[in-house]
C-alpha cells in the first residue's frame, strides 16, 4: 500500500509539473533545485550501497572464483545485446530518416555556439586504453566521491577476495557490511519519499524552459527514437525473457517504480538503488545483482547505444550526407567501443556522438540541434538502460541456475495485492459493504 501511494504521488507530481511548466513557466524554471536536491540525495546512497552489497554478495557466498565465470558470461551477453541495439538503431534511422527535411528554427549563430561547446567537451573523450586504465582506482575514496561505479566494483571484487582468503578472521567485517547493506536499503526507502518533489521540479523546469511547442518541431525525431526503443524492448528484451523462461510482464510490473523514476528524472542514479532492491526481492541473488548491474552501466547501455546509432544517421541526413551500408557497419563497430564510455557523465551521449561524427568527418550540426531536446530523449534511453540491465541480471542468474522462482512468485503475488488497482478495488468493496450495512440498518429501523 505504501509503495502504491508513492507511485500515485509520483504520477500526480508528473502531471502537476507539466501543468505548472506550461501555465507558469517563469515559476516552473525556478523549481529545478528540487530535482537537484533529490538527485544529490540519491548520489549519496550509491557508493556505500554498492560497496556493501557487492562485498556481501561475493564474500558472503565464499566463492570468489565463480565471479570470473560470471564476468565472462556477463560480457558476452552485453556484447550480443548492445550489437542488436545498434542494428535496430541503424535500421530505424534508415526507415524513418528523421534528419531528412528537418527544418532548423534556431539562428545559425546560436547553433554554431552550441556546437562549439560540444566540440570542446568531446575533446575530453579518451582512448580505449585510457578507458581501460580508468577502470582501476587510485583511491577508493576518490572513486566513491566521484561516483565511478566501475572503479567501486573493481575495488569491491578485490576486497571480497581478500575477505574470502582471511576466512573467519574477516567475519566481523563481513557482518558489519551486511548491516550496512540493510541500513542503506532502508535509507533508500526514506529518500524515495522525496521522489514526488524531485520529479515535479525536473518536469516543471523542462516544460517551463522549452514549452510544449518544442515537441512539434522535434516530433519526428522523438517519435522515431521511441518507436525504436519499443522495437528493441519487444524484439530483444521480451524474447530474451522468453528464452530464460521469465515473465517479462511480471518483470515490468516489478520495475514500474524505478522505471518511472528513471523516465521522469532522466537519471539512472535515481532508480539504481531501488532497482537493486527490487531485483533481489524478485529472485536474483545479491552477488549477481552487485556485479551485473553496475558493470552494465558501463558495458550494457542499450538505450544509449541505440540512440547513438540513430543520432549519427540523423546528423548525416541533416546535412545531406548519404552513408552506404559499408560505412554504416564501420560506424556500428566504432560505436560498439565508444559507447562503453557513456556512463557516469551528464549529457555524455552527446559528447560521444560529437566525437564519433568528427571521426567520420560528419558536421556536428546535428549534435547542437539534438541538445535542445536531449532531456526528452534522455528520459527514454535512461529507462531502456535500466530495464535492459535488470533483464541482464535475470539472464545471468538463470544462466548460473541460481534464480529463485519462489521469491519471484511471492514478490509478484505481493505486488498484485499492494498495487494501486487492488487498493482502489478494496476501497470500492469496503465502501459498497458499508453502504449495504447502512441500508440494512435503515430498513430495520423503519420496520421497527
Amino acid at each position: 500500500m505504501k509503495h502504491s501511494k508513492l507511485t500515485a504521488l509520483i504520477f500526480l507530481a508528473l502531471i502537476l509539473g507539466v501543468i505548472v511548466g506550461h501555465f507558469a513557466p517563469d515559476f516552473a524554471v525556478k523549481m529545478h533545485p528540487l530535482a537537484s536536491i533529490f538527485l544529490r540525495m540519491i548520489k549519496m546512497i550509491i557508493a556505500p550501497l554498492l560497496f556493501s552489497t557487492l562485498v556481501v554478495g561475493i564474500a558472503g557466498h565464499g566463492d570468489a572464483k565463480s565471479m570470473g565465470k560470471i564476468g565472462l558470461k556477463t560480457i558476452i551477453y552485453f556484447e550480443i545485446v548492445t550489437t542488436l541495439a545498434l542494428i535496430i538503431g541503424l535500421t530505424m534511422a534508415n526507415i524513418f530518416q528523421p534528419g531528412v527535411g528537418f527544418v532548423i528554427g534556431t539562428g545559425e549563430h546560436a547553433i554554431n555556439m552550441q556546437a562549439a561547446g560540444i566540440v570542446a567537451a568531446s575533446e575530453a573523450h579518451t582512448s580505449i586504453w585510457q578507458m581501460v586504465l580508468d577502470i582501476f582506482p587510485t583511491s577508493i575514496v576518490d572513486a566513491m566521491a566521484t561516483g565511478n561505479l566501475l572503479q567501486i566494483v573493481v575495488f569491491s571484487i578485490f576486497f571480497s577476495i581478500a575477505i574470502c582468503a582471511c576466512k573467519e578472521k574477516a567475519r566481523p567485517i563481513l557482518d558489519l557490511l551486511e548491516s550496512v547493506s540493510q541500513v542503506m536499503f532502508k535509507f533508500t526507502e526514506y529518500v524515495m519519499y522525496f521522489a514526488p518533489l524531485g520529479i515535479f521540479g525536473a518536469i516543471a523546469h523542462t516544460v517551463g524552459a522549452n514549452g510544449l511547442a518544442i515537441l512539434k518541431n522535434y516530433f519526428k525525431v522523438i517519435g522515431a527514437l521511441y518507436i525504436a526503443f519499443a522495437v528493441f524492448v519487444v524484439l530483444v528484451l521480451f524474447i530474451v525473457c522468453k528464452i530464460v523462461r521469465i515473465s517479462f510482464r511480471n518483470l515490468l510490473r516489478a520495475l514500474q517504480e524505478p522505471a518511472f523514476l528513471a523516465f521522469t528524472t532522466a537519471s539512472s542514479e535515481a532508480a539504481f538503488p531501488k532497482a537493486m532492491d527490487i531485483m533481489e526481492r524478485f529472485g536474483v541473488p545479491k552477488n549477481i545483482i552487485g556485479f551485473v548491474m553496475p558493470t552494465g552501466y558501463t558495458f550494457n547501455l542499450d538505450g544509449s547505444t541505440l540512440y547513438l546509432a540513430m543520432a549519427v544517421l540523423f546528423s548525416s541526413q541533416l546535412v545531406g550526407i548519404h552513408l552506404d551500408i559499408n560505412q554504416q557497419i564501420i560506424i556500428m563497430i566504432a560505436l560498439m567501443l565508444t559507447s562503453k564510455g557513456v556512463a557516469g557523465v551528464p549529457r555524455a551521449a552527446l559528447i560521444v556522438l560529437a566525437g564519433t561524427l568528427a571521426s567520420f568527418n560528419i558536421p556536428i550540426l546535428g549534435v547542437a540541434i539534438l541538445l535542445g531536446i536531449d532531456q526528452i530523449l534522455d528520459m527514454g534511453r535512461t529507462t531502456v538502460n535500466l530495464i535492459g540491465n535488470c533483464v541482464a541480471t535475470v539472464v545471468i542468474a538463470r544462466w548460473e541456475n541460481v534464480f529463485n522462482y519462489e521469491k519471484m512468485e511471492e514478490f509478484v503475488r505481493t505486488s498484485k495485492e499492494n498495487s494501486l488497482g487492488a487498493e482502489i478495488g478494496n476501497f470500492a468493496k469496503n465502501y459498497k459493504a458499508k453502504s449495504n450495512e447502512k441500508k440494512l440498518v435503515t430498513e430495520n429501523i423503519e420496520e421497527g
